[in-house]
């Protein structure tokens, strides 16, 4: 009988891990899509209001449980990591000018922080484990390595150094939420998170832009996206195999991030395809199915 959770987790799992790697790699399209129209933080302030009004309404219709005062601190401390920090971190620095194609490699480098930290949430992590994030990483490289070596230095300054506090936030943020607060109700939760990340946003958005939103049908199509996509389908779907997942399973899942992301950029605004990106997401994959295959155990012999 306690085999059967275990069952439907893995059968999910199969369904909703290439949901959450699609819907995540869209993330960096439409923060290009809608950077000309609107700027990071202003735009990024109404999505989240967008989200909690939404999960609010869904909780309460649904008759959900909210967290005590302890917990719901806890999903307000990762919500502010890892929507506030890391959203705000990548559109930022998509604004700044930094490519899509960068920005994704340097924040799906959350593999090899996670791999680092998986103690401070008591994982074991295998030595397999290890090998399939070196080759990801490997794979990541190939992907984005003419991407990078196109950038100026200058341009690099700020928006890496911006982006890199996003892969900070979202890598601490998952953890976090891991170790303190695994179990919520997704609907309460993100709620609780948005309006947390709303708070910890308007600052700055207040101190460093005029809340400019020029709404264009790419804006209103890249917040429409971002709402119900991106927000509503791919938060929950992180969630969900956080909670039925391990961390390092599900942050190794971000290394084929990049390379979709190149490809939606081609089809989408006719960005270069080329070799590397087809050979890097080969690797890539294998990578990630070194991290995430299940272990094979050895028949156990009767001892005579």
């Amino acid at each position: 009988m306690q085999s059967a959770p275990a069952t439907i987790s893995t059968a999910g799992a199969r369904v909703a891990i290439p949901a959450f790697i699609f819907v995540w790699a869209t993330g960096y399209v439409v923060a290009k899509l809608a950077a000309k129209d609107a700027e990071a933080l202003s735009f990024l302030i109404v999505r989240y209001l967008g989200v909690m009004i939404m999960m609010a309404l869904l909780a309460v219709l649904a008759g959900a449980k909210w967290p005590n005062k302890r917990d719901a601190l806890h999903i307000a401390v990762a919500g502010v990591m890892i929507q506030a920090i890391y959203l705000g971190g990548v559109w930022v620095s998509i604004r700044m000018g930094l490519s899509a194609g960068v920005a994704a490699l340097i924040v799906n480098l959350q593999p090899v922080l996670t791999i680092c930290l998986a103690h401070w949430t008591g994982e074991r992590v295998n030595a397999r484990q290890i090998a399939g994030v070196a080759v990801g990483f490997v794979g990541v490289m190939i992907v984005l390595y003419a991407k990078l070596a196109g950038v100026s230095a200058q341009s690099l300054a700020w928006s890496t150094l911006i982006c890199f506090v996003a892969l900070m936030g979202t890598t601490f943020g998952v953890l976090y939420q891991k170790r303190f607060v695994p179990h919520f109700d997704l609907r309460a939760g993100q709620a609780i998170q948005f309006a947390a990340a709303t708070a910890a946003t308007l600052p700055f958005a207040w101190a460093f832009e005029s809340f400019s939103i020029r709404w264009t049908t790419e804006v209103i199509i890249a917040m429409a996206w971002s709402i119900l996509v991106l927000s509503g389908v791919g938060i929950t779907l992180m969630f969900y195999l956080l909670r039925t997942g391990s961390v390092t399973r599900l942050t190794s899942t971000m290394y084929v991030v990049p390379g979709l992301t190149a490809i939606l950029a081609w089809l989408m605004f006719d960005e270069k395809l080329g070799g590397n990106v087809i050979v890097g997401m080969a690797v890539t994959l294998l990578g990630i199915y070194l991290v995430v295959a299940p272990s094979r155990r050895r028949p156990e012999t009767a001892s005579s």
